[in-house]
């Protein structure tokens, strides 16, 4: 592996303890519909993958679907970003290496990725933000890790992408980009971390 100069962070579950939040939010959206609360495994699949794609997962007719995209754009995500729990020493390691490498997003979030940065004071530390709209197919594809490589003009050896889902580890091999497992000992990985701050070890590798 080459010297590592970009550092690429999912969010959901990497940079942010989402699941108060995103259990919240959806919810919500069921609940309108007189629906019950999400099963877990329903939940599962809403951390991993778009908005849209998620709640074309929870509402199967058609006719639902438009509704609750319509709701859903209404009333917008911005009451569920207080839910949201910085991950323990990621603002330390982004601290230790802003200016010392290339710090990128590259998330399946759509339009409220931004938003989560600013409202933590935390979107100074990232040169590059990757969301779902920004590339033609989303995550488990290899499109927003390609995004920032091309943009940075970095080889895949020369990223490490921070991961904790299944879809972390497919579009990774994809784009064959090192995956740093975070927190789940099921996904293949190069690397797997516990704690944020054990990434300092792998970048010094």
């Amino acid at each position: 592996m080459k010297k590592i100069k970009v550092l690429t962070f999912d969010c959901d579950g990497v940079m942010f303890d989402t699941e108060k939040a995103n259990k919240a939010y959806y919810n919500h959206l069921l609940n309108c519909f007189g629906r019950p609360p999400m099963t877990p495994d329903q939940f599962s699949y809403a951390q991993m993958h778009t908005v849209d794609e998620s709640i074309a997962h929870l509402f199967t007719d058609p006719d639902n679907f438009e509704a609750a995209q319509a709701l859903r754009k209404k009333t917008g995500y911005d009451p569920y970003l207080k839910y949201m729990e910085i991950e323990p020493g990621l603002v330390d390691l982004l601290e230790k290496y802003r200016g010392r490498l290339k710090i990128a997003v590259a998330t399946n979030r759509t339009d409220t990725m931004n938003k989560v940065l600013a409202v933590h004071g935390i979107e100074k530390y990232f040169d590059l933000v990757v969301t779902a709209l920004d590339v033609p197919r989303p995550k488990p594809y290899p499109d927003p890790l390609i995004r920032v490589l091309e943009y940075f003009c970095a080889a895949p050896d020369e990223m490490l992408y921070v991961g904790d889902s299944e879809l972390d580890d497919l579009a990774a091999r994809a784009a064959g980009v090192p995956l740093v497992a975070y927190d789940n000992t099921s996904l293949a990985g190069e690397y797997h971390i516990k704690r944020l701050s054990e990434l300092e070890n792998i970048i010094n590798l």
